[in-house]
């Protein structure tokens, strides 16, 4: 057994392992790069065109096989002739990304992106009194929240977050639930908090919020229909009439890559309000 072990793991095994690993890594991340794209239908045609290769070859169907040969033979130049735009886009994102792929800067733009949808959908329902309710996944499941909303599984954008609490339209009662920068239901129902701090004139909305903030980590924004103002509950926390600049702020804190390095802001937030309270 010393010996198998010894001979498994000499220098040579460990750089043959190494290479498969990144070999399997580089195969991944093009499949996720042309995952939806035109490309993904070509590799499928290549992949049967190998399978009739291997039938001819098994059965000796020459004609075929040098039929399939040729097709392999030009499909190279066929590839950079027909998607050349694809990989110039693929090699411009290559060169901007350190360390070829940046984890968190993915993450980053994927953050920015929800931020940007979230405020333009806020902003144009602030301003025309649409009332929304929009609950963002942190740590802590929704699944039993989840459950009682309708499946949509989208991507987050403005346009689709305003239609779908534009009034009289079949989803626009209920909350949003984001989860991992996408739209999974509509429609769902949140608890309704029975806190007596609550002030009596804001409604259901706000309950939700607050009552989803007690029970879960859940980042909650609210559109009162009544005053267009914007609140964020989080962690039990609530933060009444936010400027733009206010939730942007508070959103890049808690969605960003790093917020660690803006608690000092959270902090200039939470004080804020918590002096508007006390006045």
């Amino acid at each position: 057994m010393q010996n198998l072990i010894s001979h498994f793991l000499t220098l040579n095994s460990l750089v043959n392992l190494v290479d498969i690993l990144f070999v399997w890594f580089l195969v991944y991340k093009l499949l996720m790069m042309i995952r939806g794209t035109k490309a993904i239908q070509l590799l499928k045609g290549l992949l049967i065109i190998l399978v009739i290769k291997l039938v001819s070859w098994f059965f000796n169907l020459r004609t075929v096989a040098y039929l399939t040969d040729q097709i392999f033979n030009w499909s190279v130049i066929a590839i950079i002739v027909i998607f050349a735009p694809e990989i110039r886009r693929g090699l411009e994102k290559l060169g901007r990304s350190p360390l070829f792929f940046s984890v968190r800067n993915e993450q980053k733009d994927l953050s920015d992106n929800l931020i940007m949808a979230l405020d333009k959908a806020i902003q144009y329902m602030s301003k025309r009194r649409i009332g929304a309710l929009i609950t963002l996944k942190m740590d802590t499941g929704l699944e039993e929240y989840i459950e009682t909303g309708i499946k949509l599984d989208a991507d987050v954008t403005g346009e689709l977050l305003i239609n779908i609490f534009i009034p009289n339209t079949p989803l626009h009662d209920g909350a949003v639930i984001i989860d991992k920068n996408k739209i999974d239901v509509a429609a769902a129902y949140l608890p309704l908090s029975e806190n007596n701090a609550i002030p009596k004139n804001l409604g259901t909305r706000h309950r939700a919020a607050v009552g989803i903030s007690e029970v879960t980590d859940a980042l909650t924004i609210v559109v009162s229909e009544e005053t267009g103002g914007v609140m964020i509950t989080h962690k039990n926390h609530m933060m009444l009439d936010l400027s733009q600049e206010d939730y942007l702020n508070y959103l890049r804190a808690q969605l960003e890559p790093e917020n660690d390095k803006n608690n000092s802001l959270i902090s200039r937030i939470f004080s804020r309000y918590k002096r508007r309270e006390d006045q």
